[in-house]
């Protein structure tokens, strides 16, 4: 069936007003347009959908079934073209587990400041890319590199790494930092998705963790504070998930983890410029 939007709007407005010649008035058109119009989608539908009468139009039976089914498409066809254009203000940004740590609240605070036509908005979403494969953002932070021959990212800073562990372990209570060493000999628990921590780290050492795999930054905590494992972070985590019962620590000898920003290759968002530029004098204070 070949019908248009104008047609089920021209023939919902028409049936609402009970009037052609209403109609017209409503639509700006003339009432030989709204007659045109109406008897087009009339001939899609095989059938009358509107009858005149002495004192304008009223429904056939086939019309008041085809009546709420044309509102309901017009509803969505005006949520889409909400949708469409609100994309052109507002900047996602997805993140995995942390965002941008301490510093989520102050970019958000500066945007809305400094930004007024293209809002910021944070989504989550566990996985490699934080949504930006999945098309539920513009922009993600991640921690782990990208596939190049999709996406482009940037380096926008760099957080130290810590370790994560329930608050009264016995051993490390007190300790103010440890080591990869100390760690290799307990079981760490790791997301592989979206985690920065895997075997590399321990690579040519004597000794090697155990490893057991979480789907989720919630999971991952969970796990950690009922004492099954040990977690290896970026220092984000701390300040975006902290929580009672699980103590963080800087790991001495744990290489920085860089922060990029990433996009589609053939999608620059409007406001990454200026979102790049944000976040980057933020990880430099």
């Amino acid at each position: 069936m070949d019908w248009t939007l104008r047609e089920l709007r021209c023939f919902v407005t028409a049936a609402d007003a009970g009037s052609f010649t209403e109609a017209a008035a409503q639509l700006h058109v003339s009432q030989a347009a709204v007659s045109r119009t109406i008897a087009s989608l009339e001939r899609t539908v095989g059938d009358a959908l509107l009858r005149r009468i002495p004192r304008g139009c009223e429904l056939t039976p086939t019309g008041q079934q085809v009546l709420p089914q044309a509102r309901r498409l017009l509803a969505e066809a005006e949520r889409f073209g909400d949708f469409l254009a609100s994309r052109h203000g507002t900047l996602r940004l997805g993140y995995a587990w942390a965002a941008l740590g301490k510093h989520s609240a102050a970019l958000q605070r500066q945007w809305a400041r400094d930004h007024e036509s293209i809002d910021l908005e944070l989504v989550k979403h566990n996985s490699p890319t934080a949504g930006l494969a999945e098309g539920l953002c513009d922009v993600a932070v991640v921690r782990i590199p990208v596939d190049e021959a999709r996406f482009d990212s940037t380096v926008v800073g760099l957080e130290r790494r810590v370790v994560a562990y329930a608050a009264d372990d016995p051993e490390w209570s007190r300790r103010r930092q440890l080591s990869l060493a100390e760690i290799a000999h307990r079981t760490v628990i790791i997301d592989p998705r979206a985690g920065t921590t895997n075997t590399q780290l321990w690579l040519g050492a004597p000794h090697t963790p155990r490893f057991i795999e979480t789907g989720d930054v919630d999971a991952w905590l969970d796990a950690i504070a009922a004492g099954r494992g040990v977690g290896i972070t970026a220092e984000a985590t701390a300040h975006h998930h902290a929580r009672p019962g699980i103590a963080f620590r800087p790991i001495k000898d744990g290489s920085r983890i860089p922060v990029r920003l990433a996009w589609w290759h053939d999608h620059v968002p409007a406001g990454l410029g200026e979102l790049v530029n944000d976040v980057t004098r933020l990880y430099g204070q």
